[in-house]
């Protein structure tokens, strides 16, 4: 899901959850998937699996499709994916990461291309926009487990680096190698969180004005809506007055 604005970021996940749901279960079973094929098949053997079975039992995603999705990773015909990361710059140099996983390079590197291209954008090489973000992992817990100050003291007891609360939720983040252990401690000191994953975390955001906004989400939603696109991240924030135009 795109990792923009808390604000965009929150009302991007409902709408495209309702009305992409089916392409959003498909895109969290092939991470279960490559995760299942490139370690151990137990979750808890596993940690990038553990996470990615977390990810989609926060989304409701059937037991019987994430099992069904381990299975095929130890079968003979599960698909060979390659993890590739594209970056560029949108509408107003906004920095854009994209993240994909395909069984077919060649139209994953154009289809990207294209859509940068048609929304006025350009894609870039690797680490042309990565340098202004950060690699961590997040774990966002609802507004109403705690107050911030206890969330807080959980997270760093846990060996967490840093809490952003607010009143959307608690957004944790820890190095990207610590997560699953992170994730864990705070799972026994808070309950289940809401989402426990890798993002890359801008390291500045620029606040953009409604036309640019406009034409940033539809680069977005089009990146998002390809089958080979698992996440997309970038640097710009919404302002209130702007947001609530949108």
């Amino acid at each position: 899901m795109a990792g923009h604005s808390k604000w965009a970021n929150i009302q991007h996940r409902k709408g495209k959850q309702d009305k992409l749901r089916s392409k959003m279960f498909s895109k969290l079973a092939k991470e279960i998937t490559v995760a299942a094929k490139m370690g151990d098949p137990d979750p808890d053997k596993n940690p990038r699996l553990r996470l990615a079975v977390k990810a989609a039992k926060a989304a409701s995603v059937p037991k019987d499709v994430i099992d069904r999705a381990i299975r095929k990773s130890q079968g003979g015909d599960a698909e060979d994916y390659s993890e590739i990361r594209y970056e560029g710059y949108g509408p107003n140099g906004i920095a854009i990461i994209v993240e994909t996983m395909t069984d077919n390079l060649n139209r994953t590197a154009s289809n990207v291309r294209s859509y940068f291209t048609k929304h006025g954008g350009n894609l870039g090489t690797t680490g042309s926009v990565s340098f202004m973000f950060d690699r961590v992992g997040e774990i966002i817990y609802p507004a109403t487990i705690a107050d911030a100050d206890s969330v807080l003291m959980a997270a760093l007891e846990a060996g967490a680096d840093d809490v952003d609360s607010d009143r959307d939720g608690h957004y944790i983040y820890c190095a990207d190698t610590a997560l699953a252990e992170v994730s864990e401690a705070l799972d026994k000191a808070l309950g289940e969180s809401t989402e426990a994953r890798l993002i890359w975390k801008p390291q500045t955001r620029t606040d953009v004005d409604l036309e640019t906004a406009t034409r940033l989400m539809k680069l977005i939603d089009t990146l998002e809506e390809d089958d080979d696109v698992q996440t997309v991240t970038a640097n710009f924030d919404v302002p209130e007055d702007v947001a609530a135009k949108l």
